[in-house]
């Protein structure tokens, strides 16, 4: 049969089992091609059980049709452990639930979809938490936990996965549920067969197995020993999905101490921390994380030289936390650790807040590490093994002798206390012979670490990454049981095939090795990419970080998924999709179906930009998407109306009031909006009766600065720009402007008509720049369009004037915040709520406002994510809805429970606009806040 056979019948027979969330496009089947991983794997169809009888059906289904199935999380397995080409489990849609938390028996009841962190907020009212704390707690579930026996920067404290589960809900291939823990039940034809197996293989059980407790390879065995009762739950976990598809599981809580110090030891170099490990370990502390210069360099290259928090001295550096109830037995520990440590140079932190930055480095590093030292891309593959503790330090000097011999620059990182190095590495995958110089080095990283008494995996799961290289750690006899155990199981080998027993080769179907080469111009410059788009989309590692809400914290990315809560709406989706263009067969090119599906709910708000840890820049690959998709072709109504919108606006300024008139009658408007593209529940902005260039009278006195008054201001708010210059004059500034067709060219780019904005920007940045080759300075206004010219200018325009501009190029708080003896006027009593705009975020950042604003004595708060106009998004037609449900995220209710008196402050048209539009709220710019104040 077929594979589009078996696909079509797979696809009957699912529908025909009542199965109701079923998923088998293209675009999806792309977006869940990969997971952490450097591995492609299509599925045939994504399946997103609502409940058990779902799952159940399914594997009915598969059974009978023989087409094999993988459960998974949130995709944030590294070693391609959550990927199959037949049908996806995704239980993080739907069973994702935390049923039942017991503070009396300290454990809860949770669904296998269920986050790590929705659990530990259910827990933490009841003063207990769940222990393990993988670097990825904001978005993989307890089921991917249980997969892969995950463990996280607290094992020392807390123990692996497997020490904190109490009980599993599981099926087998068959359809039998098996419930294991107290009152186990179920399978019992597998379990008995499994008790034989076990029996006739004690010695090997007994001695190649709990060596040390990073030793994540392989099945579990030594649970099964009868000494130690024969534990169905904790040798079930970390088996990879490979014998049982678990739906739910009771899990073991622990209360957190409550007092809690970070040290931090500094040391000259990786190996010396690492050889200090035995002597730390003497304190009992619950963490103790290894980084070194390497990461941190990255951090400051990508986010400034404020991004990493002090350190003490050193290139290397230890991250130890010690914890308990008596301050000063902590402290006594802490002082007496600090003695032993060897260090060059130590810091105390006992404030949690302080301590949280210096986490964040550790926490965000498979992201960060997706550039190597070099400055190529870095791959997963050798992602973590481990070694027994004491034995680390050489290790570590062992390991870089090895990357050096095959050519490779690294920047490792990870759980030194156990053992446990996390690394990323420049193969030269896309090079030919790149899978064989991957292969090659994985043999030789497998026989450093087995040399040295060790595990391939020490907490991500063998997956496709290692599964194949099992023989060099574990003899043939562990071998063979590890095969009598899956056929147990699975006889048939339908549950996650590839992995551990029967595995792929580790240099088979990986992803950037079957990248298609870009042949046509492209439009954008890709300078961090060495100007290659195949790179650049494939910056997206995988750890999912734009599944996880952070708006709370300020954060941006991902307002789709956040609305729609679909893989293929998230940053990852999107460039899974991509890559599927170039390495695959689903969506061929520019113009396939998937590409355009994945990225039409992209609201180019750049927040993965400076959100997502490995740089990705969702909004450009659209833009270069569109350009390619209709270059020379017609194109989508919006894109002549929303994407000329400064063309327009000139020639209503001509006629304000008739063009309003026009606009606002019923019949008139409505044909309008139908043949502009814009959805007919939108209003349509006012023009206003006179232009600020209109009305303009250059200032002669003062320090010079070109004002850039943009479309959106110049043409429906020029009071924003005259306050700016009242403001600014103030500050002993002479504002001057620029000619009346210069233009950023923000609309041409964000519909991806970048040919006509290289053009419009072009001619901007060669009149922006004779000034600034006078050394005048540029302020923007509206965040976006300044957004344009400090970066989108660089990848456009790409010469030495556009570099120019860019870095003349500021926003009013951050110029205001450069001009010696100027001083806010009082705030003092303003309630402001803040929604920076995104590219606000994303390409200047707020600091600089929030600074001003905390100094002028206003009271602020700042809204995270994003309002969900973002542009010409919002008012589409067909994106009316996602717009109001990012809208909802924060906006809203932050403006619902608004008080009297409150400010809102938006210097974003999008935003100003939403607001008006959802909540009849008028928003207010910075620079109208400020000029207010002065005349108060």
């Amino acid at each position: 049969m077929t594979t589009a056979a078996i696909s079509t019948s797979l696809v009957s027979a699912l529908a025909s089992a009542g199965i109701p969330d079923v998923l088998t496009d293209a675009a999806h089947r792309s977006a869940y091609s990969s997971d952490a991983s450097l591995y492609r794997v299509v599925p045939q169809a994504i399946v997103r059980p609502r409940q058990d009888d779902d799952v159940a059906a399914t594997l009915r289904v598969c059974r009978e049709l023989g087409i094999p199935i993988t459960a998974r999380g949130a995709g944030t397995s590294v070693a391609g452990n959550a990927i199959g080409p037949g049908v996806i489990l995704d239980f993080s849609r739907h069973m994702n639930k935390v049923l039942e938390v017991d503070p009396a028996t300290r454990t809860a009841r949770v669904q296998a979809g269920t986050v790590q962190s929705v659990l530990q907020a259910a827990a933490k009212p009841h003063g207990l938490r769940f222990g393990p704390d993988p670097s990825t707690h904001t978005r993989c579930t307890i089921g991917g936990m249980i997969g892969n026996n995950s463990c996280g920067s607290r094992t020392l404290g807390y123990g692996r996965t497997s020490d904190n589960v109490a009980g599993l809900t599981a099926f087998t291939i068959d359809g039998e549920q098996l419930i294991t823990g107290a009152g186990s039940t179920g399978a019992e034809k597998i379990v008995d067969e499994l008790r034989t197996v076990i029996g006739a293989n004690l010695a090997t059980g007994r001695t190649e197995f709990a060596t040390f407790g990073r030793q994540v390879s392989g099945y579990a065995v030594e649970h099964l020993l009868p000494e130690n009762g024969f534990n169905l739950t904790e040798f079930l976990v970390g088996s990879e999905g490979t014998l049982a598809v678990i739906t739910e599981a009771t899990v073991k809580l622990v209360a957190d101490p409550t007092y809690r110090t970070l040290v931090v030891l500094g040391y000259p170099d990786f190996g010396t921390a690492g050889d200090v490990i035995p002597a730390i370990l003497e304190f009992t502390p619950t963490a103790c994380e290894g980084l070194d210069h390497r990461i941190c360099d990255v951090v400051r290259s990508r986010r400034g030289p404020d991004a990493v928090p002090p350190l003490p001295g050193g290139t290397a550096w230890l991250m130890i936390e010690i914890a308990g109830e008596d301050p000063d037995e902590v402290r006594d520990r802490v002082e007496r650790l600090i003695a032993a440590g060897q260090a060059l140079d130590s810091l105390v932190v006992e404030d949690p807040a302080k301590a949280a930055p210096l986490w964040k480095i550790r926490e965000d590093g498979a992201g960060l590490a997706g550039r190597a030292p070099s400055g190529l891309p870095a791959h997963a593959g050798w992602e973590d093994a481990a070694v027994p503790p004491a034995r680390i330090g050489a290790y570590l000097r062992d390991f870089d002798k090895l990357t050096e011999r095959h050519g490779l620059s690294a920047m490792p990182y990870g759980h030194l206390g156990d053992g446990c190095v996390h690394v990323r590495l420049d193969f030269p995958l896309d090079k030919p012979g790149g899978p064989g110089k991957f292969r090659a080095f994985l043999e030789d990283a497998a026989d450093l670490v087995v040399s040295y008494g060790g595990s391939l995996s020490g907490e991500h799961g063998d997956g496709r990454a290692r599964s194949e290289l099992l023989s060099r750690m574990y003899s043939p006899d562990a071998m063979n049981l590890f095969r009598q155990i899956k056929h147990t199981f699975d006889p048939s080998n339908l549950l996650n095939p590839g992995n551990l027993v029967d595995p792929d080769p580790v240099d088979a179907n990986i992803r950037v090795s079957q990248a298609r080469k870009v042949t046509v111009p492209l439009a954008l410059a890709y300078h961090h990419d060495g100007g290659d788009f195949n790179q650049a989309v494939h910056r997206c590692t995988g750890v999912g970080k734009c599944r996880v809400d952070t708006t709370v914290l300020g954060g941006v990315m991902c307002p789709s998924f956040l609305a729609t809560k679909d893989e293929k709406d998230s940053t990852r989706g999107r460039a899974r999709v991509l890559q599927e263009m170039l390495d695959g067969d689903l969506a061929p090119d520019w113009r396939s179906d998937a590409v355009h599906d994945a990225l039409d709910l992209c609201l180019s708000c750049k927040g993965c930009a400076s959100d997502c840890p490995t740089g990705i820049d969702m909004a450009a690959y659209k833009s270069e998407v569109l350009h390619q998709s209709y270059k020379g072709r017609t194109r989508p109504r919006s894109h002549y109306s929303l994407g000329w919108l400064p063309r327009w606006s000139r020639l209503a300024s001509k006629m304000p009031r008739f063009a309003n008139l026009m606009t606002s009658l019923p019949g008139i408007r409505g044909l309008a909006l139908f043949a502009a593209g814009v959805d007919s529940r939108r209003s349509i902005p006012t023009f206003a009766d006179r232009t600020f260039r209109s009305s303009f009278t250059p200032i002669r006195t003062g320090k010079p600065v070109i004002l850039f008054v943009d479309s959106f201001t110049d043409h429906f708010a020029p009071e924003i720009a005259q306050a700016a210059v009242e403001l600014l004059t103030d500050a002993g500034y002479a504002p001057q402007v620029t000619s009346r067709k210069a233009c950023c060219g923000l609309t041409w780019i964000s519909t991806g008509q970048l040919d006509a904005a290289r053009r419009i920007l072009g001619a901007t940045v060669h009149e922006l720049h004779q000034a600034v080759k006078k050394g005048i300075p540029i302020v923007g206004l509206e965040p976006s369009c300044t957004g344009v010219l400090r970066s989108d200018a660089v990848e456009l325009v790409d010469n030495e004037a556009a570099r120019e501009v860019a870095a003349a190029t500021k926003t009013v708080a951050e110029l205001l915040a450069a001009t010696p003896d100027w001083t806010p006027p009082s705030l003092e009593g303003v309630r402001v709520i803040a929604q920076p705009h995104c590219h606000h975020h994303a390409v200047m950042g707020w600091e600089a406002d929030a600074k001003l604003l905390k100094n002028a004595g206003a009271t602020v708060k700042r809204l995270g994510g994003c309002c969900g106009l973002a542009g010409n998004f919002g008012v589409e037609r067909g994106h009316y809805e996602v717009s109001v449900k990012v809208a909802e995220q924060q906006l809203l209710p932050a403006l619902d429970k608004a008080e009297d008196g409150d400010i809102f402050l938006a210097d974003g048209f999008s935003c100003r606009t939403q607001a008006d539009d959802l909540a009849d709220v008028t928003g207010v710019h910075l620079v109208q806040l400020l000029a207010t104040a002065l005349k108060k």
